[in-house]
């Protein structure tokens, strides 16, 4: 058999299929051509939604162009000619070969509504990975001036969008999404994150009263497991209310199994006793950091739903709400550390006469009543 001489017909080859939704919108767009009176039925529904910009511009010229009489349009090309000199200024690349092509590719113009919410599902799962990959960006921004808040901005705008989505789609049986393709967790060690722990233990060991206002602080926010341990080491040592200094540490980390070859007892001492600055600051740059890498680890996971085309949309609103479960838990933490105390009010000093008299008959009452 003799070749092709075209220089091109190898490269066309090479193109991949078609994704389903370019069908979806064919079918669609083939409908309406074939019976425009379904426009009305296509609700909510938009141009930009068409993942091809050409099927987008032709549905948009459908809805601008005035109706043709039932009659007419089996016969008579008029509508399609117009709705093609709508299009062009958008598409120029369309012509009436592609529309009757449209055409013939739908024989089913009743099935109009479910090709349309196909498009909107498919636009959902490309808008739901946007959302994905900006989530991820701003959380690894390091030049945002307040990357934190931007970022938790950043997840409620994904909390919104798939409240928007839950309203568009309905509910079904079994809407937990297909196990996400295992992907490496978002490395989060570094030089700078471990002299921050270190810098916190030390002076929280030095300054252990900060330690019974930073419950907001957890190991598993440490990127170092050793300096999540000694963490729990000093929280332990200030629940007990016993003393607090590197040799109380040191014997707490020896009941709790953390000396080992390559950790001697003066090198654990030596880590936890060089302070810097307060406990309490230290402790909110662990805490931002666990937040941020969390932000991503989420990202992450909503992208690898939205990329599995098995998954529904309402699975992909079930799996993502609970990805953002676990950024929510940390963001209550963050803003509890973050809180500004709240101011203290000194007390009015009792007259002598009702400092001898002792408390009002009604507050004696309420005590007697606890």
């Amino acid at each position: 058999m003799p070749h092709s001489t075209d220089p091109y017909e190898d490269d066309l080859d090479d193109l991949p299929s078609p994704r389903p939704v370019h069908y979806a919108e064919q079918s669609l767009l083939g409908a309406l051509l074939l019976d425009p009176h379904r426009l009305p039925d296509i609700r909510g529904l938009e141009a930009e939604q068409f993942s091809n910009h050409a099927h987008g511009a032709l549905f948009q010229a459908m809805r601008m162009v005035p109706l043709p009489d039932p009659e007419d349009h089996r016969s008579d090309p008029a509508w399609l000619n117009t709705v093609l000199a709508a299009a062009r200024p958008q598409a120029p690349g369309l012509n009436a070969s592609y529309l009757h092509t449209l055409v013939q590719v739908c024989p089913w113009p009743q099935h109009a509504p479910t090709y349309a919410r196909m498009i909107q599902s498919d636009h959902a799962r490309r808008t739901l990975i946007m959302h994905a990959q900006r989530l991820d960006q701003t959380a690894t921004d390091s030049t945002l001036p307040n990357r934190a808040v931007t970022t938790l901005a950043q997840a409620d705008a994904i909390a919104q969008f798939l409240d928007t989505l839950s309203g568009q789609f309905a509910p079904h049986p079994g809407s937990l999404p297909r196990p996400a393709i295992p992907t490496q967790p978002t490395v989060r060690s570094s030089e700078e994150a471990l002299d921050e722990e270190q810098l916190l233990l030390a002076t929280a060991t030095a300054h252990p009263a900060a330690l019974k206002d930073m419950r907001w602080l957890q190991p598993d926010d440490f990127t170092q497991p050793l300096h999540a341990a000694l963490w729990q080491c000093l929280t332990s040592l200030a629940h007990r209310a016993e003393p607090v200094d590197p040799v109380t540490v040191l014997w707490e980390a020896q009941h709790r199994g953390l000396l080992a070859d390559d950790l001697a007892a003066s090198d654990l001492m030596d880590l936890v006793s060089t302070p810097v600055g307060s406990a309490e600051y230290w402790g909110e740059r662990i805490l931002q950091r666990a937040l941020l890498t969390c932000a991503c680890d989420v990202a992450t996971r909503i992208a690898a739903y939205a990329e599995d085309p098995a998954n529904t949309t309402h699975q992909l609103i079930t799996g993502s709400r609970r990805a953002l479960a676990d950024l929510t838990a940390l963001r209550t933490r963050w803003q509890r550390s973050t809180a500004p105390a709240p101011p203290t009010t000194p007390r009015a000093p009792l007259s002598p006469a009702v400092s001898r008299a002792g408390p009002p008959p009604r507050a004696t009452a309420a005590r007697a009543l606890r």
